[in-house]
């Protein structure tokens, strides 16, 4: 796959043209297989050097090369790939105000599903294990006692 294709390095070099602007990213590169995503909304001139924002667990401003992406050779034959379904709707500035919010299922959980329980003791689902349950609160009607 073509990491960057014509139409999308002229939009890109377009924006690096334009510097100090918080622009929309124009395109996102992923690691399919584990962290790593890169939303560059700027080309430099030099036509590898791209600008915006990459995220490997927290999310950072700075730039990147497109030649060093294209580089990587990942497990099964694999490397860096573009979203093509991509589109960006908010400017560099709010992602990494607001980047998606992370969840794991706890330890425990994940090795329920894959060992099986030597003990006696009834299973819980791993749901119920996410945290302590909710009391209801009394109602209104009850008479208090002070």
């Amino acid at each position: 796959m073509i990491l960057l294709p014509q139409d999308l390095r002229e939009r890109l070099l377009a924006n690096g043209r334009r510097r100090g602007l918080d622009h929309v990213p124009v395109v996102k590169f992923f690691n399919p297989l584990g962290v790593g995503t890169w939303l560059a909304s700027e080309l430099d001139e030099d036509g590898d050097t791209l600008f915006g924002l990459a995220d490997l667990g927290e999310p950072e401003f700075g730039a990147f090369s497109l030649a060093e992406m294209e580089a990587v050779e990942l497990p099964f034959g694999l490397g860096i790939e573009r979203d093509i379904l991509f589109e960006g709707a908010f400017p560099l500035s709010v992602k990494a105000k607001f980047p998606r919010k992370r969840t794991r299922l706890p330890r425990t959980c994940i090795a329920s599903r894959f060992i099986p329980s030597t003990s006696s003791a009834p299973s819980r689902p791993c749901a119920s294990r996410a945290g302590p349950r909710r009391r209801s609160r009394p109602s209104s009607s009850s008479p208090s006692t002070s």
